[in-house]
């Protein structure tokens, strides 16, 4: 904080701290951008009253503070270890750094979904080494589930943990896999996260999120969809190389065989130690980074009788209030798909290179 007039005293876990007083109007983040600051991560503990209270006007006062003066095709990034109603104004939330084990893993997503369906679309955990419970599948398991997470950040919960290098090159090399496709999906959560904005719709969503009415998807709390277009599939246990996911109403697609299932269903699928599940909805277009660094639209076959589409969002282009979002139907089934842009003038060409997947079945390409 550039200027503090005033403080309160308050102790969290790592003892008797000073924190601004933020009613105090003269307390601002200005000037930060200057000194090569981008954004703030607070580190204040959610269990003492500073942080429960006002982690609103906390954020609030990094996000203005930083607003007008980091570069215009940026936005000041704000996170908080807690929250409090609006506080998804100005950022996102750090749900934790994952450091109690097996059981800590599955309460992270839990706390992501929690917070999707409370308003506050952008928050994940901590990736931190496994320690004494899990070790190295601990840490890959975690790294997986998180690249497909709102947030992915890495972390230590110790000096003698590290990143991935410390666990061998067999556990770099699956590190490079998920942070691979967490890179090629980008412009979808780009797309994502301005829908989230303009639509309150959480990137992260429960699997009966489209069907609420169907009882058999309420008690699944070990998957999630990433918006509409895929169904991700943790692995929260130790020693699963397969394991059962259910799937809801309609086709999905294995993004990583290909095969094709119809739902509602539950299905066992492999899960070996070097990837997790991911499902694509039949007729999904989804826009994702192509090896040339540019984005082609990754469509997924409907079903025989079935159409589909999605929106794109470009990451450029930002009028004020977000760029404009290019709508695209598919259409057709076996050999053949069509895709257009659907504009006010008409059905157009795509904007951008198509490719389309699952066409017979077994991840093939057109």
């Amino acid at each position: 904080v550039s200027v503090v007039t005033a403080a309160v005293r308050a102790e969290d876990r790592r003892g008797e701290g000073a924190f601004p007083d933020l009613p105090d109007a003269r307390v601002r983040y200005a000037g930060q951008a200057a000194r090569g600051f981008a954004g703030v991560w607070h580190t204040v503990d959610g269990s003492v009253p500073f942080g429960r209270v006002d982690a609103l006007r906390l954020g609030r006062a990094a996000h203005e503070g930083l607003r007008d003066e980091v570069p215009a095709d940026e936005r000041p990034l704000v996170l908080s270890p807690s929250g409090w109603p609006g506080s998804q104004r100005y950022g996102g939330v750090w749900s934790g750094d994952g450091a109690a084990g097996w059981p800590g893993l599955r309460a992270s997503l839990a706390r992501v979904v929690g917070l999707g369906l409370c308003g506050v679309p952008f928050s994940g955990p901590d990736v931190v080494g496994g320690g004494r419970d899990g070790g190295f599948e601990l840490y890959v398991r975690r790294l997986q589930l998180a690249a497909y997470l709102p947030l992915l950040r890495t972390g230590a919960v110790g000096p003698a943990d590290g990143g991935p290098w410390g666990y061998g090159a067999a556990v770099l090399g699956h590190a490079r896999v998920a942070l691979g496709e967490r890179r090629r999906l980008l412009p979808y959560f780009v797309t994502l996260a301005h829908l989230a904005r303009r639509t309150g719709a959480p990137m992260v969503r429960p699997v009966w999120w489209p069907a609420p009415e169907e009882r058999q998807l309420r008690d699944c709390e070990d998957a999630f969809l990433l918006g509409d277009a895929l169904l991700v599939a943790p692995v929260l246990e130790p020693g699963a190389v397969r394991r059962e996911v259910r799937l809801p109403r309609g086709r999905w697609y294995d993004t990583a065989t290909g095969r094709a299932y119809e739902g509602p269903a539950k299905v066992l699928v492999d899960a070996p130690l070097e990837r997790i599940p991911v499902f694509a909805r039949a007729g999904a277009a989804l826009p994702v980074r192509a090896e040339d660094g540019g984005t082609e639209l990754e469509v997924w076959a409907p079903a025989p009788g079935r159409s589909g589409g999605g929106l794109v969002v470009p990451e450029s282009g930002d009028d004020g209030d977000g760029p404009e979002a290019e709508r695209y139907s598919v259409t057709g089934s076996g050999p053949r798909v069509v895709v257009r842009r659907e504009t006010e003038d008409g059905a157009q060409e795509p904007s951008r290179p198509v490719r389309v997947r699952g066409l017979d079945g077994t991840g093939g390409q057109m």
